[in-house]
């Protein structure tokens, strides 16, 4: 007899209620959609591992100055499309204190989170150069940018990480750029859903090519500091995150409020563009928008503002002040997040003591850290068949194959445990083992 919370009859008939076309490659959403019904018909809790979203209270210096800004009368007026002067100048001393990297206030564009940054820049790379019309992931990734790809026609390229490590990179890569059609690179650093980390001379590799193959990239910077092996965050100060800015000048940083001040609710990000890139005259973008072609001036007036019409006034308000505490030194930003390490500890033993093991364990150097998210396997099952037998007990998760990785498993969440579930979540993986017995 089976151990299961849930019977695969009721999750079979939540499914086709939903309209799920296929469970093994359910998106996020479809996941949530399913875990959700289970919960509100059964009124057992599930272990929610599948959204990314933050588990921890806003940050209240950014409430505070938002209510402040508020106050003042901001919500009556339209913000500038290019941000506030405030957070572009408060943006712009904090990549100086924690990347130890010049960017000036001018290229720092506030974006309705970084899901916008990305569409955005997505456009104007795959617009800037006739027939650079592609993208190259470096996958594992994000599914939504491949989604946004779609929605403007752009192709793209990816490849999956796993096997190419270190100086591997630089022929894999190679074999993509040297065919000329690719306009931008994308990864997360840490990633998502692995939680790899590019170190320093994979991220030299990225950026001595697109320099060479004149390659914009684009490096996602949601979990910024959140490497925990390394003793990152405090401003002025190194060690220093790594990142391809250090390496070519053809670049745009994605930088996040959502995770490093649990401020997801707010979407407010900044677009960090090198001033080299800022300042770039492409023919190509003057003929298509009628606009100078200069990129920034593009990337802003013709672009991101037709997307969102700018930025939520207040929260940019809020975000500086965020921002500049943490530059000076009153918010340590790391300390805070640090929780999804500890949590990422405890649920990744309960999982190995259980059978299980994490599919992306080690970067080039070093085992992998713990952090927002880790990926776990199981035996010979693919990543589609263990997230529908993880729903079976009680566990919602995300299959790899839905985010570029050609490896069996599935990306689990730190962000919304709960003390009072790693019980629970032991007496469930000790029964799905005891349903599952590897030989």
């Amino acid at each position: 007899m089976k151990h299961q919370i849930f019977s695969e009859e009721l999750v079979a008939s939540v499914v086709k209620d939903l309209h799920v076309t296929d469970l093994t490659h359910a998106t996020i959403g479809e996941i949530l959609l399913v875990a959700s019904r289970l919960e509100k018909l059964t009124g057992i809790p599930f272990i929610r591992m599948d959204q990314g979203s933050p588990g921890l209270p806003a940050n209240k210096i950014g409430i505070a100055a938002e209510k402040a800004a508020l106050d003042n009368g901001v919500g009556a007026q339209y913000p500038a499309a290019d941000g506030i002067a405030e957070l572009k100048a408060e943006a712009s001393r904090f990549i100086n204190a924690f990347i130890n990297i010049n960017i000036s206030p001018r290229a720092c564009i506030p974006t309705t989170g970084s899901v916008a940054a990305s569409f955005g820049a997505f456009i104007i790379a795959t617009q800037c150069s006739p027939g650079k019309n592609k993208v190259l992931f470096i996958d594992p990734g994000f599914p939504i940018q491949k989604s946004q790809l779609r929605i403007i026609g752009a192709k793209w390229e990816q490849f999956d990480i796993y096997h190419y490590r270190g100086e591997a990179l630089r022929e894999k890569l190679e074999s993509f750029l040297c065919q000329g059609d690719i306009a931008a690179i994308v990864y997360s650093n840490p990633n998502n859903p692995a939680w790899i980390c590019l170190e320093d001379s994979e991220l030299a590799i990225i950026g001595e090519l697109a320099t060479k193959h004149d390659v914009i990239v684009l490096e996602d910077m949601a979990y910024f500091c959140m490497d925990f092996r390394h003793d990152l965050g405090k401003p002025w100060m190194p060690p220093y995150p790594p990142t391809v800015a250090r390496y070519t000048e053809n670049y745009i940083l994605m930088l996040s409020s959502s995770k490093i001040f649990s401020y997801a609710g707010q979407r407010i990000a900044i677009a960090c563009v090198s001033d080299k890139l800022f300042d770039m005259y492409y023919p190509a973008l003057a003929e298509r928008y009628g606009d100078s072609g200069v990129f920034g001036q593009t990337f802003v007036a013709s672009i991101l503002y037709m997307i969102t019409s700018g930025c939520t006034a207040s929260t940019q308000y809020g975000y500086a002040k965020m921002l500049q505490a943490a530059t000076d030194g009153e918010l340590d930003f790391t300390a805070d997040v640090r929780e999804y390490a500890r949590r990422a500890e405890r649920m990744k033993k309960i999982f190995i003591d259980n059978g299980f093991h994490v599919v992306y364990d080690y970067d080039v150097t070093q085992p992998v850290g713990d952090g927002f998210f880790f990926t776990i396997g199981y035996g010979n099952m693919s990543g589609g068949e263990l997230l529908r037998e993880l729903l079976y007990y009680g566990v919602s998760s995300i299959s790899l194959e839905t985010t570029g990785s050609e490896q069996s498993g599935v990306r689990a969440c730190t962000s919304r445990m709960r003390e009072e579930l790693y019980s629970v979540m032991e007496e469930r993986m000790r029964s799905f083992r005891m349903d599952h017995p590897i030989n």
